[in-house]
């Protein structure tokens, strides 16, 4: 029987797929639990209408990422910071500081966990930091570290 999965089943496949499992599987399991739909002429041009709105959904979700990525490149993100000599902060700066300031300071939410930083910044000056903002797109942002007075 051929049947359309509404979610991931293990073994089976992912959701919207079209998959053909055995009919007593289908009858007695699956479409009971509400796992799967009948794989008819008009549930199928359902399953087609959404696959297309999910792929215009996905690409205008990467074009809006894109102009983001653009903008955010063109923006410094200025922290300050106490420092000792050499230019060594006593703190550092982490993501978080670097999303806090994004937020307050130019208004665009990024989440911490997407700015690809390996260690915090310790020391003053300026350098590019990467930020992924999609799954297909990341920027860089100039951070400057300036010393507090």
């Amino acid at each position: 029987m051929k049947v359309i999965l509404l979610q991931d089943i293990k073994g089976t496949g992912k959701k919207g797929q079209v998959v053909n499992v055995s009919d007593g599987y289908a009858r007695n399991y699956l479409i009971p639990k509400g796992l799967v739909k009948e794989a008819t002429d008009s549930n199928l041009k359902v399953l087609n209408e959404q696959v297309k709105a999910e792929k215009i959904r996905e690409d205008r979700e990467f074009q809006e990422a894109k102009e983001l990525g653009v903008l955010m490149e063109k923006l410094v993100v200025t922290l300050y910071s106490k420092a000792g000599e050499g230019g060594r902060l006593f703190g550092s700066i982490t993501s978080k500081d670097i999303a806090d300031n994004l937020k307050k300071k130019h208004n665009i939410s990024v989440d911490k966990r997407k700015i690809l930083l390996n260690d915090p910044i310790k020391s003053l000056g300026s350098m590019y930091v990467e930020i992924k903002i999609h799954p297909k797109v990341v920027t860089k942002v100039k951070v400057e570290v300036k010393e507090k007075e």
